[in-house]
C-alpha cells in the first residue's frame, strides 16, 4: 500500500511557530513513502523565511517531493520576480522546480505553475501537459500522481481567478491516465473526483502552518492505496498542541471513474 502525506502552504514569515513540532512529529510518525510540500513555503520569498523552511524541510526523514508556489516569488521586489523569481527557492528548497519521484509502485511528478507575470493566478501551458503525459506513460501499473500548486478546479465560493490553462489541463490528465492531482493554494483541505474529469481524483491541502487561515484548522493529508482504491485522512492541528485523524474519506474506481464510498 502507497502512503503520502500532503502538505501544502507553510507560509513561514506568517507561520505559527508552536504548531512546527506537533506537525513534524506526526508526519515523521506515519512513515510515508513519500512527503508532498505543495508550494508556498513563504509568505514573501525572504532570504529568513526560507532559511527557516529549509530547516523544516531538512528535519523531515522521509523522501521530499517539493514544488513552488506563487508567494515563493517576491511580490515587492518586480525586478528580482522578473529576472530571478525563483533565485531563493532554488537555493533553500530544491534547483528542480519540477522534480520526480518514483519507486515501483508510486510516480509522482512535480509541476511548476507559478507565473511571474500575474503573481497570484497561475497557468499551466500545453508543453507542461505533454511532460506530465510522457512521464506517466512510462508509470507502467504504478500510481500517477501530479503536484502542483494552483488548483485545476473551484468551488463556487472561491473569489480567486481560476489558474490559465486548467480545462484544457484536465482534459490532457485524462488522456494521459493521471490518477491523483494534489494542490494547495486555497488554504482549505477537500478530496473528490473533478466535476469535469470524474477519472482523476482531486486533493486539495490547507494550510499547515500559516496564521492566515479560510475558516478551517490548519491540516495536512494522509494518501494511502492503490490505483484502484484511494483513502484521504485529514490531519487537523488541535489546542492541545497537536495534531489529529479528524475525517477520512474512501474512493474506488469503477469503470474508470472515481466514486466516494463508505
Amino acid at each position: 500500500m502507497i502512503r503520502i502525506a500532503h502538505l501544502s502552504d507553510l507560509h513561514f514569515g506568517r507561520s505559527l511557530p508552536e504548531l512546527e513540532e506537533p506537525l513534524l512529529r506526526m508526519v515523521n510518525s506515519l512513515s510515508p513513502d513519500l512527503v508532498v510540500i505543495s508550494g508556498d513555503f513563504t509568505q514573501r520569498a525572504r532570504r529568513g523565511q526560507f532559511a527557516r523552511a529549509r530547516e523544516f524541510v531538512a528535519r523531515i526523514n522521509r523522501p521530499v517531493l517539493a514544488i513552488p508556489g506563487n508567494h515563493d516569488t517576491p511580490l515587492d521586489n518586480l525586478a528580482l520576480r522578473m529576472l530571478r523569481p525563483f533565485g531563493r527557492y532554488r537555493e533553500a528548497i530544491n534547483d528542480d522546480l519540477e522534480p520526480v519521484f518514483e519507486d515501483d509502485r508510486l510516480k509522482a511528478v512535480g509541476v511548476n505553475t507559478v507565473n511571474r507575470f500575474a503573481w497570484q493566478r497561475g497557468r499551466i501551458p500545453g508543453r507542461t501537459i505533454a511532460r506530465l503525459c510522457e512521464e506517466f506513460g512510462e508509470a507502467g501499473e504504478r500510481l500517477r500522481v501530479a503536484v502542483m500548486h494552483h488548483p485545476l478546479e473551484h468551488g463556487p465560493d472561491v473569489g480567486k481567478s481560476l489558474m490559465d490553462g486548467a480545462g484544457d489541463a484536465l482534459e490532457g490528465l485524462r488522456a494521459c491516465g493521471a490518477d491523483l492531482v494534489l494542490s494547495g493554494h486555497l488554504h482549505l483541505g477537500s478530496a473528490a473526483p473533478f466535476s469535469a474529469v470524474p477519472g482523476v481524483l482531486f486533493v486539495q491541502a490547507g494550510t499547515g502552518l500559516s496564521s492566515r487561515l479560510r475558516g478551517e484548522r490548519n491540516m495536512f493529508n494522509l494518501i494511502e492505496g492503490e490505483r484502484g482504491w484511494l483513502s484521504i485522512a485529514r490531519y487537523e492541528a488541535h489546542p492541545a498542541g497537536r495534531f489529529d485523524e479528524t475525517e477520512r474519506k474512501r474512493f474506488v474506481r469503477m469503470r474508470g471513474d472515481w466514486s466516494e464510498t463508505t
